[in-house]
């Protein structure tokens, strides 16, 4: 494995551009800077470029922009059948309803106590959960939850612009909860015509709800052209679930 240099960055410095993010036989495919900053401004500059930050405890601000990238596109997810019935169950069931943005903070927190699949330890260091809901506030991060009786026990969590969706992480304390979630975030952004969704690193997990890597560019040709969009008003309805069963 190289490791080539790498950009360190001061708080306002500009990003390096993309074409300097390490490559797949680097140590870490897809590292592009270090440093800066994680304000509202660099955030939103980061996810415009295509750019965003990962990193543990022991670690400065790591920021990432991996080629190819793993992306859902909405119309392709794939909905198995235990899903289905789950979801039959969920909506008709009393007590069963999904919010948006009622409680960010609650969801991230609960994101930042559940690591990654295949990794110890949590990438949502403190910095990142203060970071992101000052993100929220700005009207740029969002939450999606599963309440059942009067308790949230699942969410997960993503960034907006326009009509870009960039799914950030995701937690559950009840089978399926975070898949539920994850379908109503589906079922609402196929409601809108969002084109994609962001979901970062390649995994097995991703790959079996549909997801695939893509080339860079083309993942940023489209999340340009979703931008430029009409912004999603962020609410959940019921009327939603039926884009699930919608052919694509």
């Amino acid at each position: 494995m190289s490791t080539p240099d790498l950009t360190w960055m001061l708080p306002g410095d500009p990003f390096p551009p993309l074409s300097r993010a390490w490559g797949p036989d680097s140590d870490a495919p897809g590292l592009l800077a270090a440093g800066g900053a994680l304000d509202v401004e660099t955030l939103s500059d980061a996810y415009a470029r295509g750019i965003f930050p990962w990193f543990n405890e022991t670690q400065p601000t790591l920021w990432w922009s991996p080629d190819p990238r793993m992306v859902l596109a909405t119309e392709e997810f794939k909905i198995h059948d235990s899903l289905k019935k789950t979801l039959r169950r969920f909506q008709h069931e009393a007590g069963c309803e999904i919010r948006m943005n009622s409680d960010f903070a609650g969801v991230i927190r609960q994101c930042a106590q559940a690591p990654r699949q295949g990794q110890n330890g949590t990438w949502i260091v403190p910095a990142m959960v203060d970071a992101y809901i000052d993100f929220h506030h700005a009207g740029y991060a969002h939450s999606v939850e599963t309440w059942i009786d009067g308790d949230m026990v699942a969410g997960l969590y993503f960034v907006a612009m326009g009509r870009a969706v960039y799914g950030e992480s995701m937690f559950t304390k009840v089978r399926d909860g975070s898949k539920i979630a994850l379908s109503a975030l589906i079922a609402h952004c196929r409601a809108h015509e969002v084109p994609q969704l962001d979901c970062q690193q390649v995994t097995a997990h991703l790959s079996r709800l549909g997801a695939r890597p893509v080339q860079r560019a083309q993942f940023l040709a489209t999340m340009q052209a979703a931008r430029a969009q009409t912004p999603v008003h962020w609410e959940f309805s019921a009327d939603s679930w039926k884009y699930l069963q919608q052919a694509h």
